[in-house]
């Protein structure tokens, strides 16, 4: 008898897996791991984000949120930096404010928008747009509104001043050349400097001690006429160049200022210029950054043996304070102001020790400066001449602003400036 025999029943799958997803079945010895993706949902959905993926996602889109801050951060330390580092030759600082010319009495008075800055004691240019005066002291008159100011008018150098006009008051009381401003005569002669020819003006003087006289920030060398009437009753040989980055002188490389820490070649290369032409002692005079390259000068040049003496005038000895002030002035929220600083120390490579270039200081040195002056800090120079009593002579000048020490009182500057000069001569 035959006998049927009967298949097995199909083996059922495990249901247990399925039914909890927590739950997966061991992978097999030596098996290689299987990533799934999850698929579509019905009608087309996307899934949901697992916990990596979120994570993921998170930290891409932080770190976008990132750079981008980091890249805004660049570009406000950039702006905020020009200020310092891209100051035109001729235009007003920052810190300079308008003023609005309401009046002008030709050969009497001009009046102008009463503020600290048309208060200003001394005789100052006042500048515009294609116009610029000599104005002197303020007037006590009643014939102007109580807010406004008259000063004296000494003199409309060119243009004219209508009611409405901005105008701002400047340090350089004349414009052209010293023949056609004072009416001394001058050569005009080329100082062979390391980026090409500088423009220079030469006075000559009897004696054999010549002084070099070097503008600094916002200014250019019609800044040293302002002098010079001095200077040539003293017989003193003054000889005051460009530099890089003026007019008719060669560009910067990078385009920039570098806060006289490359532009005192400039100011080396008129030392040996008038060496080479007869100058037995040097003494170098700068205003603003003039003065920062001066002191550099006189540590690096390689005829730093012939100079007898630094004369400083509202010297930038903390460059940092510096462009905090020139930012500040481009309403540059404070929080943003270390943002300017290492802008400016990367771009202009700068030592951000304040006091590095001051410490090499070897010849008599004067320094004029003053407590009110906003753009280098006085507190600076009260150090450099704590720290070097035996050589600096700090003279303190109350109420003038950047690089107008000689503005608010002209003859007691020029007495000090003799004082000063006479046994260096």
């Amino acid at each position: 008898m035959r006998v049927m025999r009967q298949n097995p029943p199909p083996r059922v799958p495990d249901p247990r897996p399925l039914l909890d997803p927590l739950r997966r079945p061991r992978p097999r010895p030596g098996a290689r791991p299987v990533h799934r993706v999850p698929a579509p949902l019905a009608g087309g959905a996307a899934p949901r984000d697992t916990g990596p993926v979120r994570t993921v996602r998170a930290t891409a889109a932080a770190l976008t949120a990132m750079l981008a801050a980091g890249a805004a951060s660049v570009a406000v330390g950039r702006l905020a930096g020009d200020a310092a580092l891209k100051a035109p030759p001729g235009r007003p600082l920052p810190t300079e404010p308008r003023l609005t010319v309401h009046d002008m009495v030709a050969g009497e008075r001009i009046t102008l928008t009463r503020d600290l800055a048309s208060l200003r004691p001394g005789v100052y240019g006042l500048a515009g747009h294609g116009s610029h005066a000599i104005v002197g002291p303020v007037l006590n008159t009643d014939l102007h509104a109580p807010d406004t100011v008259a000063r004296r008018l000494r003199g409309l150098t060119h243009g004219t001043f209508e009611p409405g006009d901005s105008a701002w008051l400047t340090p350089n009381l004349h414009v052209g050349d010293p023949k056609s401003a004072l009416g001394l005569d001058h050569a005009d002669i080329d100082v062979p400097g390391e980026l090409g020819p500088l423009p220079a003006w030469f006075l000559p003087g009897g004696r054999d001690t010549w002084l070099i006289a070097v503008h600094g920030l916002g200014a250019t060398r019609e800044h040293s006429m302002n002098l010079m009437e001095f200077l040539h009753r003293k017989g003193v040989p003054v000889l005051a160049p460009a530099h890089r980055g003026d007019l008719g002188a060669p560009p910067r490389p990078d385009g920039i200022s570098h806060l006289g820490e490359t532009e005192w070649r400039d100011v080396d290369a008129a030392m040996r210029y008038a060496v080479r032409y007869g100058a037995r002692r040097l003494v170098l005079l700068g205003w603003s950054t003039g003065a920062t390259m001066c002191l550099r000068a006189a540590a690096k040049s390689p005829v730093r043996d012939r100079v007898a003496g630094l004369v400083l005038d509202s010297p930038v000895l903390d460059w940092q304070a510096t462009v905090r002030a020139l930012a500040g002035a481009r309403h540059i929220p404070r929080p943003l102001l270390p943002l300017a600083v290492r802008a400016v120390e990367g771009r202009a490579d700068l030592d951000p020790d304040p006091d590095a270039g001051s410490g090499r200081l070897a010849v008599p040195t004067l320094i004029m400066h003053g407590p009110d002056d906003t753009v280098a800090p006085w507190n600076a120079s009260r150090r450099l001449a704590a720290r070097r009593p035996d050589l600096v002579s700090l003279r303190a000048v109350p109420g003038a602003p950047h690089a107008a020490m000689w503005n608010a009182d002209p003859a007691e500057y020029e007495e000090h400036l003799r004082r000063f000069l006479v046994p260096l001569l």
